[in-house]
């Protein structure tokens, strides 16, 4: 969009999608650290019951995914518009 325009777009956007990508990495780290958890109380032997506390900050890394993914969605838009010739 920055080259259809032929200038830099407002610097709210570049922010929007880096703190989008931060949130998506902080979503497949808690999925891992989920994931290694399970299989290290299988491996002891453990009931298959999970840790709460894996699923819980699995979920809240998934809401804040949420809510960036709808303010990204919208700066795109929003980028997209500023785009389109007048």
């Amino acid at each position: 969009m920055e080259r259809l325009r032929s200038s830099p777009l407002h610097a709210n956007i570049s922010a929007a999608l880096d703190k989008h990508l931060e949130v998506i990495h902080v979503v497949q780290s808690r999925r891992k650290d989920e994931i290694v958890n399970a299989s290290n109380r299988q491996r002891q032997g453990a009931p298959r019951c999970q840790d709460d506390r894996d699923v819980f900050a699995l979920a809240l890394a998934v809401r804040e995914m949420s809510v960036a993914t709808r303010k990204v969605r919208t700066t795109l838009w929003c980028a997209f518009q500023m785009t389109l010739p007048k």
